[in-house]
């Protein structure tokens, strides 16, 4: 609920004290100091009375017209029973002040009363419903973040999950033949391949890493597949110096270099080359369109995954860009922002 105690310490006498006076209700000259004490407070304890009314029939209406999700028919609906009770209630001070005065009785300020009692109810419905509807979009909108960002991590885990059983049976099956052919090979290959488990396991639960821990992943990663692959495949960097203030979700180029490897063909004589450059406010990763002769299986998940990331990251969206010759990939560029008290870094986006 909306604190309101400033409000309702400065409005409440306020509305008390000037509504009987706007609508004539009361003849000042015709009391004493004292009376005329009274008779405010009198129309303050209406004025509370309205107030706390209204903000209890807020709180009772709020869960019956939860469903409704046209918000000027909820607004409409709680200005109008808010009316008939300020209505109400103002017509019922008016009446008892009446009794107990000096004044003439006549409806004109009766009415005059009741009628700013309604205007003044009205405005400050509209006020607190529209700060309520809005704090609770807000609320809303975290939530869905929320959910987001948990649906977005579970697919990243279960791409994850799906990626090492097939990864480590075609690694161990190169490390194999390596051991038989050429141990030194087996020997960098198996340090190559320790490295990436280490990767993985150490941030799988990050939201971000650095570039420069990103690239050392990947060139193990790549040395992986190109040794596998016999030399059919090529990794191209340009990255200048500021590479290492960046920041990107892990695993996101394996995602990429997966993605060009799956869906292009490449030979010893013609292999598949990947780049990964610093382009502007982007990291680009790029690689030559050589479709398969056969089409791959594809649910398309690591990329919406990868965008969907990005987006609650950074509300940036990842940039993809497929001609006939070329296939790209464009990141947002992360900066970290040192937060306060000296705590782990947050990010930016650039």
């Amino acid at each position: 609920m909306i604190k309101d105690l400033v409000l309702k310490a400065i409005f409440i006498p306020l509305l008390g004290i000037c509504l009987p006076i706007l609508s004539g209700l009361i003849s000042y000259r015709l009391y004493s100091v004292t009376e005329l004490i009274a008779a405010n407070v009198l129309f303050i304890l209406t004025s509370y009375a309205i107030w706390a009314g209204c903000n209890w029939i807020h709180i009772r209406l709020r869960p019956l017209y939860r469903p409704i999700n046209n918000v000027p028919s909820k607004i409409l609906a709680v200005c109008l029973v808010s009316a008939v009770y300020g209505a109400s209630t103002g017509w019922l001070s008016s009446m008892i002040w009446m009794e107990l005065s000096r004044e003439v009785f006549t409806w004109n300020g009766i009415v005059r009363f009741i009628a700013a009692s309604v205007a003044a109810v009205i405005l400050f419905t509209l006020i607190y419903e529209i700060l309520f509807l809005n704090k609770e979009r807000e609320l809303d909108n975290k939530v869905v973040n929320q959910l987001d960002k948990e649906r977005s991590q579970a697919e990243w885990q279960a791409l994850a999950n799906e990626l090492e059983p097939h990864f480590i049976f075609n690694s161990l099956t190169t490390l194999n033949h390596l051991i038989r052919t050429a141990p030194e090979e087996a020997l960098q290959f198996n340090n190559r391949l320790a490295s990436v488990y280490k990767y993985m396991l150490l941030n799988k639960t990050k939201e971000l890493i650095s570039l420069e821990d990103e690239m050392e992943f990947i060139r193990s990663y790549f040395y992986l597949l190109h040794i596998r692959h016999d030399d059919k495949l090529k990794l191209e960097t340009s990255l200048n110096g500021s590479s290492q203030h960046v920041l990107l979700p892990p695993g996101s180029l394996q995602i990429l270099v997966e993605n060009a490897i799956k869906h292009n063909d490449f030979s010893e004589t013609d292999p598949l080359h990947i780049n990964i450059s610093l382009q502007q406010d982007y990291l680009k990763v790029s690689n030559p369109v050589k479709p398969r002769q056969y089409s791959v299986p594809s649910t398309g998940i690591g990329l919406k995954n990868l965008g969907a990331r990005y987006m609650l990251l950074t509300n940036k969206s990842i940039v993809v860009e497929n001609n006939r010759e070329s296939f790209t990939v464009k990141l947002p560029l992360i900066n970290p922002l040192p937060s306060q008290g000296g705590s782990e870094k947050t990010a930016k986006p650039c």
